[in-house]
């Protein structure tokens, strides 16, 4: 497999995390999304992932894997072990409400695509975008330290989706400064997370030593 990376991406990050949880071996190909005006817009990566965005995953039989959650569902689906959902249905859906919130309602407010747009298209200053960031990423998080329970991982004693999703969040809300006063059971999760050698090893420091 190969996977279409970017180091800063929480995408990304994801899914690097994933493979790692899971034991699966990949290669990695950066996809730059700041310099030269951004890989992710050349024709050749365009012609792999319409979106230009990361993450992709080329699988070895030639299929191509975009979105992260579709990534994600599709490793657990294909290696199931070690699982990333629990059996339950109703602790499934706790799980997968987590990764929601954090991958559907925080992350894409806060995407590139959309911090450019505030800048080049709506004129705003870096103080407003930085802003614009933090309001959203505290209102998130004020509803994901609500939901974990923190033993010491987000739902009990292994790493789940909600783990894989909250941790480069995390990273990515520490890069503009966001408190963590009030997030205690975050603050401990992501701790608990970096503890565990999957998760260190896709660090955004780890794949990329001069970020």
């Amino acid at each position: 497999m190969r996977l279409y990376d970017y180091f800063r991406s929480s995408a990304a990050y994801r899914v690097r995390i994933a493979l790692n949880l899971k034991g699966l071996a990949y290669e990695s190909e950066e996809v730059h999304l700041l310099r030269d005006g951004g890989a992710q817009f050349q024709p050749a990566y365009r012609a792999l992932n319409p979106q230009s965005r990361v993450p992709s995953l080329l699988l070895d039989d030639g299929a191509v894997l975009i979105q992260s959650p579709a990534i994600l569902e599709w490793l657990e689906e294909t290696h199931p072990t070690p699982p990333l959902l629990p059996p339950e249905p109703l602790a499934r859906a706790r799980v997968r409400a987590v990764f929601s919130v954090i991958a559907c309602d925080i992350h894409p407010l806060n995407n590139l695509a959309v911090l450019n747009y505030l800048r080049d298209a709506l004129h705003q200053d870096s103080g407003a975008v930085e802003s614009w960031y933090r309001h959203w990423v505290i209102e998130g998080f004020r509803a994901v330290e609500a939901l974990i329970e923190a033993r010491p991982f987000c739902f009990g004693e292994t790493p789940s989706l909600a783990d894989v999703a909250l941790v480069p969040q995390v990273a990515n809300a520490r890069r503009f400064a966001v408190p963590f006063d009030d997030f205690p059971k975050i603050a401990a999760v992501d701790a608990a997370c970096l503890g565990v050698d999957a998760f260190a090893r896709a660090r955004p420091e780890a794949v990329n030593p001069h970020s």
